[in-house]
């Protein structure tokens, strides 16, 4: 099968469309092939192979282990079940946060995978795990009538969050560039801040104050979002710069040890009810993935070096099958 192989670490030039075998699934595994993958943010990371301690999930802390597949969302057709899987068969449609996603075929653990609803369509899918799953723990706090502000709006999670954070009820505030200020406010955002003309002192002196703040870029100081925040509020940091070694950690380590109980890090694990729950809100139209381009497999390294190069809103989606 073909699959996108990364061989290094550094830059897009490290990975490359290749011939490799075919996987072949567990006991409690399904064989999936692949219609589409999504990239995140752990995809840029793991290119970059930094912070360091990311290249663990990529086997090797020179290089990636040998075939390395790239890719952690994808969305497709059951090909072949393990002997102990009982809620799967071939031919059932699901998406998944797994290893190995942008190839022709793909291993997922049964307990992974979630059903693809009809009207969903592949690219939808693909764009929900990870991306999709992080913006619904980040607005699980959220009651209606209460105010939710997210910085990295445009982005990935963040164009969900906004959606998801407006069908709850929130007043929605989201910080992004101005060149994707339209499409913010067209998820339903009733402001939105220009992160490149409004610094943290300006935030200040609006005198605004959020019941819960999602911080998904980093673009202010933990303790100007802290003095935005209202009585009582959360402070839910995901990611932000920071350096070789710990990379976002190192920002998430520090509000924690020198923070308060109003700032919490965002922690997410895989869970395919979160998966069908995103799925049902797609399908039902309370919530759409922005999908920035979508890219052919024989494409797919032109897209991760878009993805690196960064000014992407919404998701990238590699459309693995014709």
């Amino acid at each position: 099968m073909r699959a996108l192989i990364q061989c290094g670490y550094g830059s897009p030039g490290q990975v490359a469309l290749q011939e490799v075998p075919s996987p072949a699934p567990g006991t409690d595994d399904l064989l999936v092939r692949v219609q589409a993958a999504g990239l995140n943010a752990a995809d840029r990371f793991l290119l970059r192979g930094e912070p360091f301690a990311i290249r663990a999930l990529a086997g090797g802390l020179r290089r990636p282990r040998a075939g390395f597949v790239v890719g952690r969302a994808l969305a497709g057709r059951v090909e072949a079940v393990g002997e102990a899987v009982r809620d799967f068969v071939a031919g059932d449609e699901v998406m998944a946060e797994c290893t190995g996603a942008i190839g022709e075929l793909a291993v997922v653990p049964v307990g992974m995978a979630a059903r693809k609803p009809v009207g969903v369509t592949f690219a939808e899918a693909a764009a929900l795990p990870i991306a999709g799953t992080t913006a619904l723990a980040g607005v699980r706090r959220i009651s209606s009538g209460q105010r939710f502000l997210v910085t990295g709006a445009s982005g990935g999670i963040g164009t969900f969050a906004v959606q998801l954070a407006v069908a709850k009820g929130a007043t929605v505030a989201g910080v992004c560039s101005e060149r994707n200020a339209a499409l913010v406010r067209k998820l339903g955002a009733q402001q939105v801040i220009d992160y490149e003309k409004t610094g943290a002192d300006d935030l200040r002196a609006a005198g605004e104050r959020f019941d819960v703040i999602l911080d998904l870029a980093g673009n202010y100081p933990v303790a100007a979002l802290r003095r935005i925040l209202a009585p009582g509020g959360t402070l839910l940091l995901s990611v932000g710069t920071g350096g070789r070694w710990l990379g976002p950690a190192r920002r998430l380590l520090k509000a924690m040890i020198t923070g308060h109980r109003q700032v919490r890090a965002l922690t997410v694990r895989p869970d395919p009810a979160d998966l069908s729950e995103l799925a049902t809100m797609v399908a039902t139209g309370q919530i759409r993935p922005v999908i920035d381009d979508i890219y052919r497999l024989d494409e797919a390294p032109a897209a991760l070096d878009r993805l690196d190069r960064g000014w992407v809103a919404g998701k990238i989606i590699v459309a693995v099958a014709e």
